[in-house]
């Protein structure tokens, strides 16, 4: 499956199979909504003792892209939600950001759009007797992960792992992975471009992701 065929196969409401656990899964239950009416998709709710008490965000559009625009929308649109709710005591520290390269794999698309990429996962229920992984994803079949792991004799093995089993499940910064972030940045600004110029405005903007926050009082 290409990758165009794999963000098409993809929807806005596709639920997360990894998510949070305590707090931060009150916190994401609260933001996930609010970034859907948006036209968003919530990959991660994360709270921590940076700066006194940060939540992170960590959303995305359809075709995994978050700009610094996006950033500042859903923080104006998730502060007052958050406020109203009040999941979190005493104040705070709201920041939004992209996924980036090396991203966590939360859904049964993100799995599929990055076969044949290395992967680290962390499982919450151990299996036989491990719960760390480190591997090649190949493919994703019926809630399963395929991965091929380097065994100590030099032979590669493959398990299968269950993806809601999963506590986390994040993308290894390669050169492998760099590229194709390079490659899919290229065409998208070159899609971009072409766009702008056919509105008869010549000037194109680049967008860099960023965490965007502010203080909650």
């Amino acid at each position: 499956m290409t990758e165009t065929a794999q963000l098409e196969s993809a929807t806005l409401d596709e639920p997360r199979l990894i998510g949070e656990t305590g707090l931060a899964a009150r916190v994401a239950a609260l933001s996930e909504p609010v970034l859907l009416g948006l036209g968003y998709r919530l990959v991660r709710a994360r709270i921590s003792g940076r700066d006194g008490c940060t939540v992170q965000i960590m959303a995305e559009r359809l075709d995994g892209t978050f700009t610094i625009e996006d950033c500042e929308t859903a923080s104006r649109a998730l502060s007052p939600a958050l406020d109203v709710e009040d999941p979190i005591p005493g104040a705070y520290r709201l920041e939004l950001s992209s996924p980036g390269i090396d991203r966590l794999l939360v859904r049964r698309s993100d799995f599929e759009r990055f076969a044949g990429h290395e992967v680290k996962i962390e499982m919450e229920i151990a299996v036989e007797g491990r719960k760390r992984f480190r591997g090649v994803l190949l493919d994703t079949e019926g809630g399963e992960a395929c991965i091929r792991l380097e065994a100590a004799d030099g032979k590669p093995q493959v398990v299968r792992l269950k993806i809601a089993d999963m506590a986390e499940a994040k993308l290894v910064l390669n050169e492998a992975l760099v590229a194709q972030s390079l490659k899919r940045g290229k065409m998208a600004s070159h899609a971009a471009e072409t766009e702008t110029r056919g509105k008869g405005d010549r000037r194109t903007q680049t967008f860099t992701p960023a965490a965007s926050g502010r203080p909650r009082i």
